[in-house]
Parts: C-alpha cells; structure tokens; sequence
C-alpha cells in the first residue's frame, strides 16, 4: 500500500500544473452540476415498519389534505379583538403564499386563547411538512411582519415551520479555522506551511458540498447532513494534510533526496488507511435503513473520501510547486522538543498500575453520567428563544395548554371493517394523558377518518411517550397514529434497539482492522477497551452538560433537553473511524520502535515522543473545529460538536500519554504476541505496515 500512495504522490508532483488544473476543472464541474441539478435538503424521520409509517402512508393514498404540511401563525395582545382588522389583513397575504392551499379563521372556536390574549391559524400546504422547504415561510414571515406593533406580536411556528426553519449562520466554520490556523502555525513555526492544510480542507468542503447537492437530487438528504459533513470534513481535512506536510518536512529536515516521496509512502498510507476506515464507518450508517441517517452517512463519506483524495494528489502538488517556499515566513516561535513526550512516557512507564488505574477511574467518572441518558427528539421548545418557531411555541403553549405543539393523528382505516369513529374518540379523550379531542375529519372517499389528539404534556416529554403507547394499545387494529410525535417516537425506539448491534459491529470491525494492521492480539482488544472508555467518557460529558444542565450557560443552553437519539449512531461512527487516525500513527512508531531493537518498554516511550507534537496539534485542531459547533443554532450539531471535541481531547491527551504507555508497559511483549509468528534474531519478523513502511 505504501508503494501505492508513493506513486501516486509522486506522478502528482511531477505534473502539479496538470494536477491543480484537474482539480479545478473537476470541482468547477462539480460545483456547476450541483448549481443545476442539485436536489433540496429534507429530514425523512419516519422509522421502517413503524405503526406511525402505516398510518403516515394511509394518510398519503387515501386522504393526503390530512397529512400535507401545517404550520401555525400565532398572534397575541392585550386583546386580540382590537386587532381584527390587521389580522384578517395578515391572514390574507398568508393565503396569496406560494404551496399554501387554507388558512383557518383566527377567530373560529377554540383558536383564542380564554383570556383573549393569544390566537393562531393554522396553514395548510400542498405538500408533506418534510418536502416544503424553507422558502414557503420566509415568504410567511415576510407577509406577517407588516402585521406587528402597536400591541400585536405576530409569530410563525408549528412542526412543519420547525422542521423547515433555515438556520442562521454561526460562524462555527470560521471559529474553528482560525483555531485550527493558530494550532497550525505554532506546530510547524512558517506561515505558509501553516496556510496549506487550511487550504486542502476548504477545497475538500467546498467539493464535497457539491457532491452532497448532487446526492440530494437522487434522496432525501438530512438538512444536518451538510453541517455535520462540514464538521467532519474540515476537521480531518486538516489533520491528514498536517500529517503529510510534517513528514515531509522531518524528511527535508534529515537531508532525503527523497522527501516527498518518502512523505507519501509513509504518512499518505496512515491517511488513506485512516480516511477508508471513516468512510466505511459512515457508510455502514446505511445498515440501519433510516432515511436521514443514511444521508447524513453518505454526505459525510463524501466529504472524508476528498479529503484523502486531496491529500493523496493535491498536496504532493502543491508542495512540490512550494519547494523551498514551504518554510517561508518563519515565526520566531520556541519549538516544544519530542523529548519532552518521551519524558511524559517513561514516567507513567514506572509507575504503570497506579497510573492505569487513575487514568480508567476518570474515564469511568466521566461516562457515568451516560447511564442515565434519556433520547428522544428536542423540538422547537428546545430552540433559542431569539426564533420564530420557538416563541411561537411557548405562547401556543401558554394559552392552550403543551400538547398544542405536537399534536397526535389518530387515522382509522374504514374499509372493511365497522368502526364507531365517536366512540374511538371518547376513549381516547378518556385516558388521562390526552387533553383534547377534534373533531373526526373524514376523507372524501368516506374510507378513512382521522382525530386530532392534544396531550396534557409537551411532545418532547417521557409522560408523552406513555400516553402514546396506552392509545396504541386502546386502539383496534384498524387505527393507526401518525403526526411527528409519534414518527419521532418510533424512531427513538428503533434506534435504541439498533445501537447495541451497530455499536458490536464497528468493535468487531476495529478489531479485525487493527488485527490485520499490526498482526498482534492484545492491541486491537486494548483499543476496542480504549474506544469504549473515551466514547462512554464523551457520551457522559454530553448527558452531564444538556441532559443534566452542568454549565448549560456556558454553552449557550437556556434550558436542559433530550439527547437526540441519532446521536449515539452517529457518534460512535464518527469516532471509530477518528480514532483509527491517531491509533495508527501512534502504533505504528511504537512498533517501528519494538522492531528496531524489542524493547517493549522504550519503544513506547519512542514512539510517543515521535508523534507527540504533531498527534497533539492534530487532536487541538479537530478539537478546535468540533467545540466551534457547540454554538450552532441545532442542537443535535451543538452535541455532536461537543461530543466529539470531548472524545478526541480525551484520546489524545489520557488515553494516549497515560493509559496506553500504562497498559503497554504492564503488557510487555505480550503487546505483540500473535499466533504461529515467524521469529528472527528474537524479534518477531512479520511484514507489517509500520508508518507506511515494510519491516521485516
């Protein structure tokens, strides 16, 4: 494989011209295609199989105007009757909006709130909440603005306006950057050396949202596809070019006549090694047959694999083009020396067992938090007050109780079978979780019925998920319940069902990965336990801080919510293929090391001072990039972006200067036993892949 990335870096530097303008013609074209043919961005939440899918797709064959879109126009004074004349105003520049096929009287029974002070209409669309896009309400809040003063408030909210919101920029991408550029130019001590990584990983996201644009044309692509892929993207877009960059410089630094090359042979195999793991780990999102979970997968696999495309052929282009240029503006910065890691090393190597303990005590205080985790989905009550939807939210819920957010359609199939739809709604209205019942609204063919439910709790609620599994059971068989409370409910539970066996099958695969990779038994079982530790330390982190509310205002969090349930999938995806980058590089000097002279020792002690620095600067910039979304306007990106930041600082700081130098000391050479291994001078003789290297 080394041999492989070596040619290719090489054939790239040889013709960089040729090599620059491929890339710019391809990502032209790519960008042009997109702009063209480049599809929108839609969350399919509904779970396979689930009972809200057949009631959702009942709705959608049989009585469509039931389950098209709705969202919610709230209008609120001292007195809503003074304000008649601007409303009915307001309502009517509603109906004149593009998709919008009704709007209710603000004024009919049951739309005012007791007091008088509060009010809605709803507005129905030709199409389900999912495909609407966010243009129809922009358009909505444009029409309503001229509505607002003197006493009136007017607000947009409702599912399909939360499921549509465009979310404001927060700069994230920017934030992270320019930390990244801080940790770049104090790593390698030249600006321009500095500047390359920056520019390969602004490539990478700009390719791949091109590609992303071209994958929503033929799916439905998750509108957190785009941020999450952009969080990923930059960050290992990065890391694998500082990698490169810092091997090619140690090799100009040594005097190679070779640099490049010997760059590419060694750290552009850790790339490509590293950068396919995280592919496949996030097209293995695939297995779990979510619609929006696949798209987020997919996007990001898109983003990753240009990220080691551009490292591979891009860099090696540039850099031959730089030549001497590459050490250009030179910082007079005091440059931290590899021995100053080694030290760190050998002192936990004395003492091995107190270090291994304290160090598993941490990780372990750190992810008990996580044993109470709770997932579910946050809604619009979870957004910032400084939102449409979310102010919307709370002064529905003021005047007509929390169940008015998320209400429950209950859909009952009326073909063959004899249903007394009044009395299915008393029932209903009987069980102590529902706050109201609507009216049956019957299908024209008068072959489908359906009843909107409140609940007496909001949807984001534990009491809600209760109340929806009482009405299932209280149902015939006939009668199914849809709206997004019950769709999102269903999803939580699939997903909870399904991350054991996910989770198994990335260990399983990281096993056999790292198996194949360094031919030893005890190092894949050490890191599956490390990935366990670190991932249940950031899972703990996550729970403590938006769950629990530790220091909630320090991360911009008005008030506690749910986990989102995608996010231990995703997370775990994320970090399996993360964690293989600094597993491999640091593993990889150690056993460069242990082969040199069998120390099972000192060669850890060696390989950590080889990698320290530049291990460390990679893990302070995709730390860098995931804390910058911890203030994105989403929270499922605010816990990602905090999840993720907590799970590398952990690697590259108490699992690799303390665990791993711990375990491996008290391992020994049991570090490397591998079964039937051939034995020369006594030391073992495998050919293994060793910083890109061929050792035998």
């Amino acid at each position: 494989m080394n041999t492989f990335t070596r040619r290719l870096g090489t054939a790239s530097a040889r013709r960089p011209w040729t090599t620059l303008l491929t890339w710019a013609l391809a990502a032209a074209a790519l960008l042009g295609l997109a702009g063209v043919a480049g599809g929108s961005f839609a969350d399919d939440f509904v779970a396979p199989g689930s009972r809200s899918e057949r009631a959702m797709e009942l709705l959608e064959e049989r009585f469509p105007a039931a389950g098209d879109g709705v969202a919610v126009a709230v209008f609120a004074a001292d007195d809503l009757a003074d304000h008649r004349t601007a409303i009915a105003a307001a309502v009517a520049r509603i109906a004149s909006v593009e998709h919008v096929t009704a709007v209710t009287d603000p004024f009919a029974a049951g739309t005012v709130s007791s007091d008088g002070r509060i009010g809605y209409t709803e507005i129905t669309f030709d199409v389900p909440a999912t495909e609407i896009g966010p243009e129809p309400f922009a358009d909505i809040t444009e029409v309503l603005r001229p509505a607002a003063g003197d006493g009136l408030t007017t607000e947009l909210g409702g599912d399909a306006a939360f499921i549509n919101a465009e979310e404001a920029t927060s700069g994230a991408e920017v934030v992270g950057i320019l930390a990244a550029l801080v940790v770049l130019l104090v790593a390698f001590g030249t600006v321009v050396a500095a500047l390359i990584p920056i520019v390969l990983a602004l490539t990478v996201v700009g390719a791949g949202f091109g590609g992303i644009a071209l994958l929503a044309h033929t799916m439905d692509v998750s509108t957190a596809a785009p941020t999450i892929a952009a969080m990923i993207g930059l960050g290992v877009g990065i890391d694998y070019a500082l990698f490169i960059v810092a091997r090619y410089r140690e090799a100009r630094a040594a005097g190679s006549p070779t640099a490049l090359g010997d760059a590419m042979g060694t750290a552009g195999t850790s790339v490509l090694f590293a950068g396919g793991t995280v592919v496949v780990a996030m097209v293995a999102l695939v297995l779990t047959g979510l619609g929006f979970l696949v798209s987020i997968g997919l996007a990001t696999a898109i983003v990753v694999f240009a990220a080691v495309l551009a490292a591979l052929t891009l860099l090696p282009a540039i850099l031959s083009l730089l030549g001497d240029r590459i050490d250009k503006g030179r910082l007079p910065l005091r440059r931290s020396t590899d021995s100053r890691w080694g030290r760190v090393a050998r002192h936990v190597s004395r003492r091995p067992v107190a270090y291994l303990l304290a160090s598993t005590a941490v990780l372990l205080t750190l992810a008990a938090p996580a044993l109470s985790m709770r997932t579910g989905f946050p809604d619009a009550g979870d957004d910032a007050t400084s939102i449409s939807h979310r102010r919307a939210y709370d002064l529905l819920a003021e005047g007509f109780g929390p169940g008015i957010n998320g209400p429950l359609l209950v859909v009952a199939d009326l073909r063959g079978a004899d249903t007394d739809v009044p009395a299915l709604a008393q029932r209903i209205a009987a069980d102590p979780g529902v706050a109201s019942v609507g009216d049956p609204m019957t299908s024209p063919a008068g072959d489908t019925a359906v009843l909107r439910v409140l609940t007496s709790t909001p949807p984001s609620d534990a009491s809600t998920s209760d109340t929806l599994e009482r009405l299932r059971d209280l149902v015939p068989d006939n009668v199914a319940i849809a709206g997004l409370t019950a769709v999102t409910d269903d999803l939580t539970r699939q997903l909870d069902r399904t991350l054991p066996i996910f989770v198994l099958g990335i260990l399983v695969s990281s096993f056999v990965l790292l198996l194949l990779v360094f031919r030893s038994i005890v190092v894949p079982l050490k890191a599956v336990l490390m990935n366990l530790l670190s991932i249940g330390a950031a899972y703990g982190v996550v729970v403590a801080v938006f769950q629990w509310g530790w220091l909630k205002e320090l991360f911009g969090l008005e008030s506690t919510i749910v986990i989102a349930s995608p996010l231990p999938t995703i997370f775990f995806a994320v970090l399996f293929g993360l964690s293989m980058d600094y597993e491999v590089f640091l593993l990889s000097r150690i056993r460069e090391a242990y082969l040199a002279d069998g120390d099972p020792v000192g060669s850890v002690a060696r390989g950590i001072a080889s990698t320290g620095r530049v291990i460390t600067s990679a893990a302070l910039i995709m730390a860098a990039v995931f804390m910058a979304f911890v203030f994105s306007p989403s929270p499922l990106s605010r816990m990602i972006g905090l999840g993720l930041a907590t799970a590398v600082l952990l690697d590259a700081t108490l699992v690799r200067l303390v665990f791993v130098p711990a375990a491996m000391t008290l391992l020994g050479k049991a570090n490397w036993w591998f079964p039937h291994r051939r034995r020369k001078a006594g030391v073992d003789a495998d050919v293994v892949f060793v910083s890109g290297h061929n050792l035998s």
